[in-house]
C-alpha cells in the first residue's frame, strides 16, 4: 500500500497540485500511517478534489470520471436506490446495453460493491467501475431530486388545506392538525438537509408579499433557494417551533430555540429565532456544525508570523487572548480552534456562551441565561470558584466583565475572548472606554487577534485574472511597507503581481468561490508595548511599536493570500473598504 501512496503523491505533485515542502511532508505519512496521509490530504484546501481522485485512480488502475454537468437521466440514477447511493456513495451514471457504469467514491468499500452486484446479478446487468470525487458525487446526487421536486407534492397538499379556497377559519383550525403531518414535515426537512449539503451556514424563512422566501447564506452571501406560496408559510414557522420547543400560539414576541438533526452520520445544530413582522412571522436558523475535529489555524487560514505568535500564546500559564471582529468575522470557529488545542487531560477547561456554538468533548461549556440573571458577569464569578485553568468568555460586552475577564487573567488563570472593534490596536481603547485600568490591562494582555473572513477560490475554475493598474499600485505600496522578511513563502515568487479568480463552475454554483478563509492582524503584547498601554496607548508610539514588531496588517495579509491563489482582489476590497 505505501507504493500507491506513493504514486498519488506523484501524479499530485506531477498536476500541480503540490510543491515540494508539502510533497515531503506527506511522503512520510504515506510511507507510515495510511490513514492519517489520506485525512491529510482530503483536508488540504490547495488539492482539488478531481485532482486526488484521478490520482488516486491512476494509482489503484482504476478509470476516473467527472460528473461535472453531466446530465444523469433519472430513469438510469434510479436504478440504483437513492438510500444505497446516499450511504455507500455510489451512483449508477450511464448504462450501455446491459452494462451499468458506476461512479465510487471509495472503490476499496468491499460492503458498497457487494451491494451494488447483488442488484445487478437480480436484474442481468453486468458492472464497470470508475473513481469520482466527493464533489462529483454530489453535483450527480442531486439529479435524484431537486428541493423544488421534492416540496411539490407537499405544496399541493397545503393548497388544500391553506389555499386562496381555504375559509380562514378552515385554516386555523387545521393548521395544529397539519403541521405534525407528513408534508409539511418533508419540506421542513428538505429545506434544513439541502442548506447542509450546500454548505450554508444560515437559513432565512420570511415573508415576502404573497410569497414566502426562503434564503441560504453560503460563504457569507444570502441566495434565493425557493420561494413558495403565502399559505403556506404559517405551517413552515409553527413545524419549526414544534421541532426546537417554542411555543407554537405565541407570535406576538420573539422567541429563541435549538434543534438538533443528523444526516450523513454527522450531528448538527440549529440556533433558531423567531421575530414578529407587520402580518407574519419571521425564522432566522443559524445552522451549528458539531465536527468531532476543531480546524487547525493554518486550516482557517493563518499563515507565517501570525500563526507562530497564536500558537506560541496558546502555551502561555495566563494572561488574555483576545479575538476582535464585526459579527460573523469567524471569532467564534478562532476560539473553536484554540480551546481544542488546550483540551487535554490535565486542564480544566470552562466556558461561558451566548450560544454554545460547537460542542466540545472535556470542556464544561455553560449557557448564559439572561432572563434569569445568569449573565457574563454572574457566571464568571461562578466559574472562578471551579477551579478552571482556562476560561473561555464568549463575548466582552460591558464593564463589569471586563473587570472581571481582567481580574480572573490576573489571578492566573488563561482567558479567551471576543471585542468588537474593527482592529485589533482598537481593542485598546475599547477596553479602557469600558472602564479597564490601563496598567492593569498592560498586564494581563498577551495577545490581540483581528479577522474578516473572505471567499476562498474554487480550485476548480481557478483561473488567472486581470489586476487593475490602481489596484496593482495599492498593492505594491502596502507590501512595500512590510519588510519583505515576514512576506508568506510565495509571496516573493510572484514578481508581477499575478491575481487569481473563479471562472465558475457547477462545484461551485457558477460563483467561483468554495469556501472561506480569515484575513487578520496580530499584535502581541510584549514589554515595550506593556508600557505604552500603561501610558494611555498614545497613538504614535503605538505605531512606532507595530513597526518594530514587523506588524501584518489586515489589508496586507489579505492582498499576500490573493498574491498566493487563496482569494481574489475583490473579496479584500470588499471586507475591508470599510476600514480605510
Amino acid at each position: 500500500m505505501p507504493e500507491t501512496n506513493r504514486q498519488i503523491l506523484e501524479a499530485l505533485r506531477s498536476s500541480g497540485q503540490l510543491n515540494q515542502a508539502k510533497y515531503q511532508q506527506y511522503q512520510a505519512l504515506a510511507d507510515q500511517d495510511q490513514g492519517a496521509f489520506f485525512a491529510a490530504v482530503e483536508a488540504d484546501s490547495d488539492i482539488s478534489s478531481e485532482a486526488l481522485a484521478q490520482a488516486k485512480g491512476r494509482a489503484w488502475e482504476i478509470p476516473y470520471v467527472n460528473l461535472e454537468g453531466k446530465n444523469i437521466p433519472l430513469g438510469i440514477l434510479k436504478i440504483l436506490p437513492q438510500d444505497l447511493s446516499a450511504n455507500y456513495q455510489m451512483l449508477v451514471f450511464s448504462q450501455e446495453g446491459s452494462v451499468l457504469n458506476i461512479g465510487m467514491v471509495d472503490p476499496h468499500n468491499y460492503k458498497a460493491v457487494e451491494a451494488i452486484e447483488f442488484l445487478a446479478r437480480k436484474k442481468n446487468y453486468r458492472l464497470r467501475y470508475f473513481i469520482i470525487s466527493p464533489d462529483s458525487f454530489k453535483l450527480a446526487y442531486k439529479n435524484y431530486e431537486s428541493l423544488r421536486e421534492q416540496v411539490s407534492q407537499a405544496l399541493d397538499f397545503a393548497e388544500e388545506k391553506f389555499g386562496p379556497k381555504a375559509g380562514e377559519g378552515e385554516a386555523a383550525t387545521v393548521l395544529e392538525e397539519v403541521v405534525k403531518t407528513a408534508p409539511v414535515s418533508k419540506i421542513v426537512s428538505v429545506i434544513l438537509r439541502h442548506a447542509i449539503e450546500g454548505g450554508a451556514s444560515d437559513i432565512h424563512i420570511e415573508p415576502v408579499g404573497d410569497k414566502s422566501r426562503v434564503r441560504y447564506r453560503i460563504d457569507g452571501i444570502l441566495h434565493t433557494s425557493i420561494v413558495l406560496p403565502i399559505y403556506v408559510h404559517a405551517a413552515l414557522v409553527s413545524r419549526i417551533k414544534v421541532l426546537s420547543n417554542l411555543k407554537i400560539d405565541e407570535t406576538r414576541i420573539p422567541q429563541d430555540g435549538r434543534l438538533r438533526i443528523t444526516t450523513g452520520g454527522q450531528d448538527y445544530d440549529f440556533r433558531i429565532s423567531t421575530i414578529p413582522l407587520v402580518n407574519q412571522e419571521k425564522v432566522e436558523m443559524r445552522i451549528l456544525e458539531s465536527p468531532e475535529k476543531a480546524p487547525s489555524f493554518e486550516q482557517l487560514g493563518f499563515l507565517g508570523n501570525q500563526l507562530k505568535l497564536m500558537e506560541l500564546n496558546l502555551t502561555r500559564p495566563n494572561g488574555m487572548f483576545l479575538v476582535t471582529g464585526p459579527t460573523g468575522s469567524g471569532k467564534s470557529t478562532t476560539l473553536f480552534a484554540a480551546l481544542f488545542k488546550l483540551n487535554q487531560e490535565g486542564v480544566n477547561i470552562s466556558t461561558l456562551e451566548d450560544p454554545v456554538e460547537y460542542y466540545i468533548k472535556g470542556v464544561n461549556q455553560s449557557q448564559v441565561k439572561t432572563e434569569v440573571g445568569f449573565t457574563f458577569a454572574t457566571g464568571l464569578r461562578a466559574l472562578l470558584r471551579q477551579d478552571p485553568n482556562v476560561i473561555m468568555v464568549g463575548e466582552i460586552r460591558d464593564g463589569e466583565t471586563s473587570q472581571l475577564v481582567i481580574q480572573a487573567a490576573l489571578t492566573g488563570h488563561f482567558v479567551l475572548s471576543t471585542l468588537h472593534t474593527n482592529d485589533a490596536a482598537g481593542a485598546i481603547p475599547r477596553l479602557i472606554d469600558m472602564g479597564a485600568e490601563p496598567f492593569l490591562l498592560a498586564s494581563t494582555l498577551n495577545l490581540i487577534v483581528a479577522q474578516r473572513l473572505v471567499r476562498k477560490i474554487c480550485p476548480n475554475c481557478k483561473a488567472k485574472s486581470e489586476l487593475p493598474p490602481e489596484i496593482r499600485e495599492e498593492i505594491h505600496t502596502s507590501l512595500a511597507n512590510l519588510p519583505p522578511e515576514v512576506w508568506y513563502e510565495g509571496v516573493k515568487a510572484n514578481q508581477d503581481l499575478t491575481v487569481y479568480k473563479g471562472s465558475g463552475c457547477a462545484q461551485c454554483g457558477q460563483t467561483g468561490y468554495k469556501g472561506r478563509l480569515c484575513i487578520s492582524e496580530t499584535l502581541t503584547v510584549a514589554e515595550k508595548m506593556r508600557d505604552i498601554i500603561a501610558r494611555g496607548s498614545p497613538a504614535e508610539e503605538l505605531k512606532r511599536e507595530l513597526a518594530v514588531q514587523k506588524f501584518i496588517n489586515i489589508n496586507q495579509d489579505g492582498w499576500m493570500k490573493a498574491l498566493l491563489g487563496m482569494t481574489t482582489v475583490e473579496e479584500i476590497l470588499r471586507v475591508t473598504k470599510t476600514e480605510e
